[in-house]
C-alpha cells in the first residue's frame, strides 16, 4: 500500500480584513500518496495560494488537520516547522528565486547550508548530483544572468531536489516560460515523477495539468473536482510535436 505523504482534513483558513472576515478555505479535505503527480488548479480567489502556503508550512490553517509524512504540522514549533520546510519540502517558484550573484552550484547548495548533517565536500557532491538530474552539470559556475529562463528554472528544480524531500511543491513553475520551455520543464517533472518523486504542481494552465496524473480544482474555498487524469499527456511528445511544427 502506498504511503500517505500529505493528509488534509476539513482545512479552513480565514483572514480578518478590517471589519470583514475572508474565508479563503472552507473545509478542504484530500490525501496525496507517495509517487503521485497532482496539479492544483483554480482561478484568482479560489483559495489556491492559501492552500499552497499551508502545504509549504509557510502559514497555519485556522482549523483542520494537516499532516506531512506522518508529522502533525499543528503541533510543531517555529523551529520544527523550519526543519520540515528544509528537509521534507522542495519549493519551486514562478520567479525561480535564485540569488543573482551566486553560481548555479552555490544556489543549489543553499538548502544544505541549514542542514547540519553535511560537510562542505558532501554538499558539493549532492549539489552536483542534483544538477546532473536536470541536465545542467555543464553550467555549474554560471550565474542566473548567464542562464536562460528554462535553465534558471532547472537550477531551481535541482535546488528543490538536493535535500531529497518527500514532496516537491511547484507554484506556477512554468508561468514565466514560453510553450517550448514549459514542455521541457514538464518533461523533466514527469521524469522525476517516474523516479518516484511526489509532486504537487499549482497552475492555472489547463494544458499543463494534462501532464499530471490527478487534478484538484478549487473554487471559492471548496474543492469542486478531484479526479485522476485518465489521459495523461507526454510532455516529451508534446515537445517533439512542437519541433515538427517548426520544420
Amino acid at each position: 500500500m502506498a504511503k500517505t505523504i500529505i493528509k488534509i482534513e476539513d482545512l479552513k483558513r480565514s483572514f480578518v480584513m478590517g471589519e470583514e472576515t475572508i474565508h479563503a478555505l472552507k473545509g478542504v479535505s484530500f490525501t496525496i500518496e507517495e509517487g503521485e503527480f497532482v496539479t492544483i488548479m483554480g482561478s484568482s480567489g479560489s483559495g489556491k495560494s492559501s492552500l499552497l502556503n499551508i502545504l509549504g508550512c509557510l502559514d497555519q490553517p485556522t482549523s483542520g488537520i494537516y499532516d506531512i509524512d506522518n508529522v502533525a504540522v499543528k503541533q510543531q514549533t517555529k523551529k520544527e516547522l523550519a526543519k520540515i520546510r528544509n528537509e521534507k519540502i522542495g519549493f519551486i517558484f514562478q520567479s525561480y528565486n535564485l540569488l543573482p550573484k551566486t553560481t548555479a552550484i552555490e544556489n543549489v547548495k543553499l538548502p544544505l547550508m541549514y542542514n547540519t548533517k553535511y560537510d562542505s565536500e558532501e554538499m558539493d557532491v549532492l549539489a552536483l548530483a542534483s544538477l546532473e538530474k536536470v541536465n545542467l552539470s555543464n553550467r555549474l559556475h554560471h550565474t542566473p544572468a548567464q542562464l536562460s529562463g528554462g535553465q534558471q528554472q532547472r537550477v531551481a528544480i535541482a535546488r528543490s531536489l538536493v535535500n531529497n524531500p518527500v514532496v516537491i511543491l511547484a507554484d506556477e513553475a512554468t508561468g514565466n516560460l514560453d510553450t517550448r520551455t514549459s514542455y521541457e520543464i514538464m518533461a523533466l517533472f514527469q521524469e522525476l515523477n517516474k523516479q518516484g518523486k511526489t509532486i504537487v504542481f499549482v497552475t492555472h494552465e489547463p494544458d499543463i495539468a494534462t501532464f499530471s496524473s490527478r487534478t484538484i480544482v478549487l473554487k471559492d474555498g471548496h474543492i469542486i473536482k478531484d479526479s485522476p487524469n485518465t489521459n495523461i499527456h507526454s510532455a516529451a511528445e508534446a515537445l517533439a510535436a512542437l519541433g515538427k511544427e517548426d520544420e
